[in-house]
């Protein structure tokens, strides 16, 4: 189920973040929390399918065929009898919480499910289809605790979705090389030098949309100092740009914000930095 991964989860927080000046009752954060482990719970069984459904193809990669399916340490049995289990469990939590967190959640499934059956295998809607998954996760907390997220905001989480899927694609390249089509059809279309250009303009759109959102959005212009976390954000994008070059652990985007000392450090005084400047305001 992939524990590490679930860092991707951690933008359920986002409305929360966001709207600390407004007035929260001691349910929203246990609602927020819950969201949170409901949607860990859910790409978890999404990623027991996956691997169940790659496992041939994980065996011809390097480090994929370590995967507990692929290596013959867990058995496909039993991992579809954990899919059917947690799916069931996730979604019934989450039409739980609220119908509407319920129908985002069943979207969330079906389109990772679709991605995970085929659609993982076309060019460019792949990575699409990955980055609203995070878009999916931001909306999802809001609706927990019905407040709104600008919209800066969600296009600002779209395209740095797009950059971590595009930096895990161009290490796919780079790490099969030859044998990428094989491992899956999708990668037989892209090329380092034509994902260096959309990783280019992914960084670009994810600073121009944040600094948007921290100067235009309702949140932005009710906190002027909100816009002093701009520099955070390009020293992350850059950082991040450095580490693609430099092939340091990018296959695996979310266990950068952990390894990665100065990225951590900076990814923190953001949270820290935007939750004061929020949170004054109230």
């Amino acid at each position: 189920m992939r524990p590490r991964q679930w860092l991707k989860n951690l933008f359920v927080f986002a409305g929360l973040l966001f709207t600390l000046d407004a007035h929260h009752p001691a349910s929203d954060y246990l609602r927020v929390g819950l969201a949170f482990a409901l949607f860990c719970i859910l790409s978890g069984s999404v990623y027991l399918l996956n691997d169940v459904l790659d496992a041939e193809r994980d065996r011809k990669h390097e480090q994929k065929c370590r995967r507990p399916v692929a290596s013959g340490r867990l058995s496909e049995r039993c991992a579809w009898n954990a899919f059917v289990v947690m799916m069931m469990l996730g979604l019934g939590g989450s039409f739980a919480l609220g119908l509407e967190f319920g129908a985002i959640a069943l979207l969330y499934v079906v389109i990772f499910m679709a991605y995970s059956a085929r659609l993982k295998n076309v060019v460019i809607l792949d990575v699409m289809l990955i980055a609203s998954g995070f878009v999916l996760r931001a909306a999802a907390g809001a609706v927990a605790i019905d407040v709104q997220i600008s919209r800066w905001l969600l296009m600002c989480t779209t395209v740095l979705a797009l950059l971590l899927a595009l930096a895990k694609r161009r290490e796919e390249l780079l790490v099969l090389e030859a044998e990428a089509g094989s491992h899956r059809p999708s990668l037989e279309h892209y090329t380092v030098p034509f994902v260096d250009q959309m990783i280019s303009i992914s960084a670009s759109a994810t600073i121009i949309s944040y600094a948007l959102y921290t100067f235009f959005s309702a949140t932005g212009l009710a906190h002027k100092y909100l816009m002093g976390t701009v520099p955070f954000v390009i020293y992350g994008i850059f950082r991040y740009l450095f580490l693609i070059q430099r092939r340091l652990g990018v296959e695996s985007p979310e266990l950068l914000v952990v390894r990665d000392k100065p990225l951590l450090i900076n990814i923190l005084l953001w949270g820290i930095t935007s939750a004061l400047i929020v949170a004054i305001g109230r």
